[in-house]
C-alpha cells in the first residue's frame, strides 16, 4: 500500500528523474519532478512537498556542489520546515557534513541503493507528518487560547482600587515572579491571571488553568506530575502531567487555599526543586513554569491554625494581588453593566436594548454578594427576559436579596430561588470558603461548585 506522502525531486538530468519518478511511485501517493532548480519556489508552493530530493549540481563539470547548497538555503527560507535530501554524484564526508549543518536531513549518493534510498525517504516522510502535526497543535492551541481569553474579557474599572491592581499587574507580568491572587469568589482572579500571561514573555506559549478544588486528593499527583503507564490500577498508558504541559507558559493553580495539607508538601517540593517525577518513574523532568495562584480563603488565618503551610505561602506569593469585592468598587458598576449590555445584546440580536433611568441606581444599591459573576449573569438574565427596548429596575430581581433588619428575607417559594438564596447566604457567612459552606449546606465542594456554576454565582 503507497503512504501518503508528496516527493519533489529537483534534478538536472532527465534520465535520473524518469528513474526516481517510477520507482517512488510504487510506494508513495503523489511524486513531482523539475529539471529547473529555478521552479522550486514555485513547485514548493504548488505543491507543499514533504520531502524535496535536491541534486548538489546543476551544470556539466561542476562538483562544489554550491549550486545544490544556495537551492537547499532557498528552500529553508521559503519553508523553515522543509525537509531536503541532497543527492550527488561526488559525495564524501565534508560535503554531507556541509549539508546537514546547512538544513538538509539527509544525503544520499548517486548510484544509489532502492533499499537505502527507500528507507532514508521513509524515515524523513515520517519526520515531516510528525513536524507537520507539532504545527498544527500548536496552530490549534493559539486558537483554543484566543478562544478561551474572549470568554475573559479585559479587566474593567476605574475605582482607585483596581487602578492599584491594573498598575500590580503592569510591574510583574513582564517578570518571572510567583503571583497570589486573592479575593472573593466572582471578583475576577481568573481574570487576573490571564493578563498576567498576555503581557508577560511566555505569551505565546500554554495557559493552564488547574481548579485545585476539583481534584480528589488520590488524584492530585497524578493530575498536577503525571504518571506512567502501570503505575496504579487505571494507569493503562503513560500521562503528562499539568506541570509538563505547563512548560514554557503559565500555569495557574485556582483555590490553592483548599488543598489538603499532606498535597502541600509535595507541591511545596515540586516548586523548589522545579522538577516533577510522575508517579511510577525513577528520574525527574524538568520544569519551566510560571507560577500563578488564587484563593478566596484567608491564607494567613490558615497559616495561624496550622492547616497551610507557611513554607508553600512563601513560596507561592513573591507578589500579592488583592482583588477588592464589588461593594467595595460600585462606582465601577456603570461601567461593567454597560459592557455587559452590549455583550449580551449582541449576542441575543437586541442591538437597541439600553439601560431605562433608575435601572444602574439599582444596581449601586445591591450588595452583589456574587461579586462581578453575579452582575454579569444579572445582566444576562435580564436581556434575555426583558420584552421592550428598556432595560427596566424590575427586570432585575435583586430584592429577593435585600438586607432587612440584619437578615436576608426569603425569596419566594420557588426551589431553585431558595436554593440559590441559601447558598448566597452560606457563601457570605463563611466569606467564600467552600468547604464551610458546604458542611454548613449538607452538600460535598462538588455539588457546591456545580449549584455555583448553575446559578451564576
Amino acid at each position: 500500500m503507497k503512504k501518503d506522502a508528496t516527493i519533489l525531486i529537483v534534478d538536472d538530468e532527465e534520465d535520473i528523474l524518469l528513474t526516481l519518478r517510477l520507482f517512488l511511485k510504487q510506494h508513495f501517493t503523489r511524486v513531482f519532478t523539475e529539471h529547473n532548480p529555478h521552479l522550486l519556489p514555485r513547485m514548493m508552493r504548488q505543491y507543499e512537498p514533504d520531502i524535496i530530493l535536491l541534486d548538489m549540481n546543476f551544470r556539466k563539470g561542476d562538483t562544489s556542489g554550491t549550486e545544490g547548497m544556495r537551492w537547499l538555503k532557498k528552500a529553508n527560507e521559503l519553508d523553515p520546515n522543509a525537509n531536503v535530501i541532497m543527492i550527488t554524484a561526488y559525495g564524501d564526508v565534508k560535503v554531507a557534513v556541509k549539508c546537514l549543518k546547512a538544513g538538509a536531513v539527509d544525503f544520499v549518493e548517486k548510484p544509489w541503493r532502492n533499499e537505502k534510498l527507500l528507507a532514508t525517504i521513509n524515515a524523513v516522510v515520517k519526520l515531516s507528518k510528525s513536524k507537520k502535526e507539532v504545527k498544527q497543535l500548536q496552530s490549534r492551541q493559539r486558537m483554543l487560547s484566543a478562544d478561551m481569553d474572549q470568554n475573559f474579557t479585559e479587566m474593567i474599572g476605574e475605582s482607585p482600587a483596581m487602578q492599584q491592581v491594573f498598575q500590580t499587574i503592569e510591574k510583574v507580568a513582564k517578570t518571572d515572579a510567583d503571583v497570589l491572587i486573592l479575593g472573593e469568589n466572582g471578583t475576577g482572579k481568573e481574570l487576573v491571571a490571564r493578563a498576567l500571561h498576555r503581557q508577560s514573555k511566555r505569551s505565546g506559549e500554554v495557559f493552564i488553568n488547574v481548579d485545585l478544588g476539583a481534584i480528589p486528593e488520590t488524584l492530585f499527583e497524578s493530575e498536577l506530575f503525571g504518571h506512567k503507564k502501570g503505575s496504579f490500577t487505571d494507569a493503562k498508558e503513560d500521562r503528562t502531567g499539568r506541570f509538563e504541559a505547563a512548560s514554557k507558559g503559565t500555569l495557574f493553580l485556582d483555590e490553592i487555599g483548599n488543598l489538603p495539607f499532606a498535597s502541600q508538601s509535595k507541591l511545596l517540593t515540586v516548586l523548589q526543586n522545579r522538577e516533577v517525577i510522575r508517579v511510577g518513574a525513577v528520574h525527574p523532568t524538568p520544569i519551566d513554569i510560571r507560577l500563578v495562584c488564587a484563593t478566596n480563603v484567608p491564607l494567613y488565618e490558615k497559616v495561624r491554625e496550622k492547616t497551610f503551610r507557611q513554607d508553600l505561602l512563601f513560596r507561592i506569593n513573591t507578589v500579592e494581588i488583592t482583588l477588592p469585592p464589588l461593594r467595595e468598587r460600585m462606582t465601577d458598576i456603570p461601567l461593567l453593566a454597560e459592557h455587559f449590555r452590549k455583550m449580551y445584546a449582541r449576542k441575543y440580536q437586541k442591538p437597541n436594548l439600553v439601560f431605562a433611568e433608575g435601572t444602574i441606581k439599582k444596581l449601586q444599591a445591591y450588595n452583589w454578594p456574587g461579586n462581578i459573576r453575579e452582575l454579569r449573569h444579572a445582566v444576562e438574565r435580564a436581556v434575555i427576559l426583558c420584552d421592550g427596548d428598556l432595560l427596566e429596575p424590575n427586570d432585575f430581581m435583586l430584592q429577593n436579596l435585600i438586607e432587612d433588619e440584619g437578615e436576608t428575607a426569603l425569596p419566594s417559594y420557588n426551589l431553585d430561588e431558595l436554593e440559590k438564596w441559601a447558598i448566597q447566604k452560606s457563601m457570605t457567612r463563611h466569606q467564600g470558603n467552600i468547604t464551610r459552606a458546604a458542611e454548613e449546606l449538607g452538600l460535598t465542594r462538588a455539588a457546591l461548585y456545580r449549584r455555583l456554576e448553575k446559578y451564576g454565582l
